[in-house]
């Protein structure tokens, strides 16, 4: 999870309605209040509410929404992840541009098959990410809030996922023990003190369970690492994003629990990813 707020540049995309088209004046309206309220993409995102509105009122409720705060992917009820339109659920968290470079890693270390499992799923997003990179996986995910269950479920379900609930690995099968090859878990990282320097998309309309990583924000990281070699196959690998900062002390962490640390950073996306490898001969 991130320190940032939702806002990221929104998608071009665009859903289909039988409204007649707005005037120019509607949507320059449109922009000026989302100016004035302090969104930095007001042009794209008029573009979104405008096109995702079926009338006029409607289309003044989501703009009184997102001026009053609310992330703009709770205010349409998705959120564009790697090409996929993911559904999300008021109080979800939203997820981020930066963190298709997890999934971008992912990728790279697993082929069509692969049992991969999303704890801390939030949307499901990186799951059914991951599922429709490679084309075919055996999915599960988890998450402790029932919301995030609840809204995961619709996001996997092309893919043929499951979706449990519970505290990380506590509501999985046990037969997936030693059978994970990708273990994708974005844990909140954003140490308790600093949760409330987060913009109020963040802090006020997401759930804390999903931004709070405790005190210098890698507890939910030790206790993933901890278990990880159980669940993950010869070879598997768990990746995690955290901040730039605070790689050093994840990298630790997961030689700690006996994985094959490696560091990754997008400058494009601001994003570090932590990969950390059962080795093939080492039994747990």
């Amino acid at each position: 999870m991130s320190a940032s707020a939702s806002a990221s540049t929104p998608s071009s995309a665009s859903s289909a309605t039988s409204a007649p088209a707005p005037s120019a004046a509607v949507r320059s309206a449109v922009v000026a209040r989302l100016r004035a309220a302090g969104c930095v993409f007001a042009e794209d995102e008029a573009c979104l509410l405008v096109s995702a509105a079926g009338s006029a009122a409607e289309l003044t409720a989501m703009v009184d929404r997102r001026v009053a705060g609310l992330p703009l992917e709770h205010v349409l009820g998705w959120a564009e992840f790697r090409g996929l339109r993911i559904a999300v659920d008021p109080g979800v968290f939203v997820p981020r541009r930066r963190t298709e470079f997890l999934v971008r890693r992912a990728a790279a270390l697993a082929g069509p098959g692969a049992v991969v499992v999303d704890l801390c799923c939030g949307t499901g997003a990186l799951g059914a990410a991951l599922a429709a990179a490679l084309g075919r996986a055996e999915l599960y995910a988890a998450d402790i809030d029932p919301a995030a269950v609840r809204c995961a479920r619709r996001n996997v379900a092309a893919a043929g996922g499951r979706v449990y609930e519970g505290d990380l690995y506590e509501p999985l099968p046990a037969a997936l023990r030693g059978r994970v090859d990708v273990l994708l878990a974005n844990v909140p990282y954003v140490p308790t003190e600093e949760v409330g320097l987060l913009p109020p998309e963040a802090r006020i309309h997401e759930a804390r369970v999903a931004l709070d990583g405790g005190a210098d924000g890698l507890d939910v990281l030790r206790r993933v690492a901890a278990d990880a070699p159980g669940w993950l196959a010869p070879g598997g690998s768990l990746l995690v994003e955290t901040s730039e900062r605070q790689a050093p002390m994840a990298v630790e962490t997961l030689a700690a629990a006996g994985l094959t640390p490696c560091v990754s950073r997008s400058e494009e996306l601001y994003a570090t990813v932590i990969t950390g490898t059962r080795p093939p001969g080492r039994t747990v």
